[in-house]
């Protein structure tokens, strides 16, 4: 997996998935060096969710990657919001044009 290759998270960011997915998190961060992961496709993010996505970020910096999220559902924009963690994430939340008006 490379920049050019997004990991496309599909299922809900839960405290249901929490474990699996952050096996499988982890292994794809330790398969690059840069890691993008498009979140477009998550319909429900929960506290466990936001949790996974903080230490998956903590994890590339304590390692010298980079995470990079490039896409994010409307789902995970409003409780990245919600829980004022933008700045912590450190990627740009888009706003669709559609939301925007």
């Amino acid at each position: 997996m490379s920049a050019k290759d997004p990991l496309v998270v599909s299922q809900p960011l839960t405290i249901y998935h929490a474990l699996a997915q952050k096996q499988q998190l982890l292994d794809a961060l330790a398969a690059t060096a840069e890691l993008e992961l498009n979140l477009s496709q998550v319909a429900e993010i929960d506290a466990a969710g936001l949790q996974l996505l903080v230490l998956l970020k903590k994890e590339a910096q304590r390692s010298g990657k980079r995470v990079r999220i490039v896409a994010h559902s409307q789902a995970v924009s409003s409780l990245i919001d919600f829980c004022d963690l933008a700045a912590e994430l450190g990627d740009p939340l888009v706003i669709p044009a559609h939301e925007a008006g």
